[in-house]
């Protein structure tokens, strides 16, 4: 048993890499708000997204907190989830790393193939004012715990 002195600390990394086990991530430059960017991916793509206010992610920065809304979408077949996050929250960003991003896509729960990531992508760069989409590798994201909801 542990004495009162003694602290014990969480294991994030364990938690943050078990939680992006097989999931892709796309960065997305779009000159929208988030409900305007869900909106037409739900028309264009033929999805259901929903803000989901319990996994809203919050982040303290300078005695502030901040809070990055989160989008979901679960497929109706299979077990695959998307999450579109916010990547900027009056004046401060989720991942600070990709400031030239507005928006994070995240697919988790099933394996994504190649050929379907890259459709994603293709249709994603037809929606009016999508000015880039491109795939974030978990080696590139510094602050990948800010993530996990």
């Amino acid at each position: 048993m542990a004495d009162r002195g003694t602290k014990l600390l969480l294991n994030t990394k364990d938690l943050t890499d078990d939680f992006f086990d097989e999931t892709r991530l796309l960065g997305v430059m779009a000159s929208v708000k988030g409900y305007q960017f869900c909106w037409q991916l739900n028309n264009s793509l033929g999805m259901d997204f929903r803000i989901n206010n319990d996994i809203e992610i919050q982040l303290t920065k300078r005695k502030r907190n901040y809070f990055f809304a989160v989008y979901e979408f679960c497929e109706y077949t299979g077990s695959l989830s998307h999450y579109v996050y916010n990547n900027q929250f009056d004046g401060e960003f989720l991942l600070p790393e990709f400031r030239h991003l507005d928006f994070l896509w995240l697919m988790k729960g099933d394996k994504v193939n190649e050929e379907s990531l890259q459709q994603t992508i293709g249709s994603l760069r037809a929606i009016d004012g999508v000015q880039l989409v491109l795939e974030l590798t978990n080696e590139k994201i510094k602050n990948k715990e800010h993530l996990v909801f």
